[in-house]
């Protein structure tokens, strides 16, 4: 124990007399300059001996690299953020994976933040930015304020927004025109023979509750079907709420038909359908919104529109990434057309399980004749999540 394995514990244990042990520090234990010793702590590199002697120094003295020095010298955190409403939506869950892959591509992380959809949530997540605690964010709000906006134009760091976004925004945006979605299922719906047709949406005051709203109305009207409000009916995107919203429904009229604003709200109003003793699609058929794993989970599986939350998802990290690089670049928008994934809940009148698991297939937006193009970037305005 008296050889030199015990010295160099002493000095490991040994505790700087003037703070915390420093890059000179390191540098005049190693007895190289300082120059060498940045490069060695900071991985550029070095000669063998320059590596091994400013490592075994560091050792000794108990030198810690100050991450947070560096990302200021730097700029950069190699952190990304994402704010959502609810990460347990199984949409957001998509969006968020197709930005992970991205963003980890990059070599940065994600940190994620459920906002519960609460503008003054989103607001502060958006001022928090002053403090370059990332490199960047995207979030997605359901309500757009003058406090968003203000906090958008105000942030240091780029922000790329999924949602619809007034024209004259001057920030990076991601959307899809929900409205084009929405006629998409109607359209469907009444080519299947429907003519009673409900609806189930989430709070008008979000944005895609509005767009929703106005979408199945503008779509009936198309069709010449004057709209019933008995058949209409407002809850929250949540599992539950779209399943007491379809019961009070149920109590005032039953439908030949159901459209719902997300999956969440048509597996509530499935099961709803179902304990009522109503069969699906036979009595009524049914559509949601999304088109997320939720749908083809259900029995019968339910026919969807996509939004594409992962296209989204990915084409905002990757807006954002850039936008990191080149910040003098102008504001981009791009918009992702929507689809209908047609599934047993609607696919006519099937009569066995063998009809029900075979009535598949996929509808793309060009159907409808009023598809939105995926444009970058453009001044058109949309409806978005």
């Amino acid at each position: 124990m008296n050889g030199p394995g015990l010295r160099v514990a002493r000095k490991r244990l040994q505790k700087p007399t003037e703070g915390r042990p420093t890059v000179h520090t390191v540098a005049a234990r190693a007895g190289v300059s300082i120059a060498s010793a940045s490069r060695v702590l900071n991985g550029v590199g070095g000669s063998a001996e320059t590596i091994r002697k400013v490592r075994e120094a560091a050792a000794e003295v108990g030198y810690v690299p100050n991450a947070i020095a560096r990302s200021l010298q730097s700029q950069r955190t190699g952190l990304i953020a994402l704010a959502v409403a609810d990460i347990g939506n199984p949409v957001y869950v998509a969006m968020m994976r197709a930005i992970e892959a991205v963003v980890a591509g990059s070599g940065r992380q994600l940190l994620v933040h459920a906002t519960g959809g609460r503008v003054d949530n989103e607001t502060a997540l958006l001022r928090r930015l002053a403090h370059r605690y990332v490199d960047g964010m995207i979030i997605s709000p359901i309500r757009i304020t003058d406090d968003h906006l203000a906090a958008l134009v105000d942030s240091p760091v780029p922000v790329v927004v999924v949602g619809q976004l007034p024209a004259d925004a001057q920030v990076d945006n991601v959307r899809t025109d929900s409205r084009t979605g929405v006629a998409l299922a109607v359209d469907h719906l009444v080519a299947g023979g429907r003519r009673r047709i409900g609806f189930i949406n989430g709070p008008l005051d979000t944005v895609p509750g509005a767009a929703r709203d106005a979408g199945f109305r503008r779509a009936l009207a198309r069709h010449g079907i004057a709209l019933d409000e008995r058949l209409v009916e407002v809850g929250d995107f949540q599992y539950a709420a779209g399943r007491a919203a379809a019961e009070r429904l149920l109590a005032r009229a039953v439908p030949d038909a159901l459209f719902c604003a997300n999956d969440l709200i048509a597996v509530g109003a499935l099961h709803a359908l179902l304990v009522a003793g109503i069969a699906v699609p036979e009595d009524v058929a049914l559509v949601g919104m999304d088109d997320t794993e939720l749908a083809q989970m259900a029995f019968p599986q339910i026919s969807s529109v996509s939004l594409g939350s992962e296209t989204r998802g990915r084409r905002a990290a990757e807006l954002l990434l850039e936008r990191i690089d080149e910040p003098d670049l102008p504001p981009r928008r791009i918009e992702v057309p929507p689809s209908l994934t047609v599934r047993a809940s609607s696919a006519g009148r099937p009569t066995t399980v063998g009809d029900l698991l075979a009535a598949s297939g996929t509808v793309p937006a060009a159907a409808s004749g009023t598809v939105p193009t995926v444009a970058e970037p453009t001044g058109k305005t949309g409806d978005d999540r």
